[in-house]
């Protein structure tokens, strides 16, 4: 029993890594590129947090806007391909274009401040 326990194991896991070596390289870029992604916005963050510069914060908030729809380029054109990767695919592209438009309601409030 245990034997056939390990290989239903093996079998989950392969299919968790992609099938071919192809497959397994993209899902690491994936992997790699998405926690690199977070720890720059993380620290960004933290920076920004302390400017009180309302430009600055505008030129910001548009780099964080083309960071999310650039991210979900690169799930569009790459993570689609991968069949481990591609039903998490709609989630993930609703979750950057909602990020990217909280930066865009967050321009149009600051827009809003600066013309009142």
């Amino acid at each position: 029993m245990k034997s056939r326990y390990s290989v239903m194991e093996l079998r989950q896991q392969e299919s968790c890594w992609g099938s071919t070596p192809h497959d397994q390289l993209l899902i690491q870029i994936s992997d790699s590129f998405a926690g690199l992604l977070l720890v720059v916005i993380g620290s960004l963050l933290f920076m920004v947090a302390f400017v009180k510069d309302r430009e600055f914060q505008g030129i910001f908030a548009k780099g964080c806007i083309f960071l999310h729809f650039s991210m979900a380029l690169w799930r569009v054109y790459f993570e689609r391909r991968i069949e481990d990767l591609a039903h998490d695919l709609p989630r993930q592209l609703v979750g950057d274009f909602v990020l990217a438009l909280s930066w865009v309601i967050f321009l149009v409030y600051s827009w809003r401040e600066k013309y009142d």
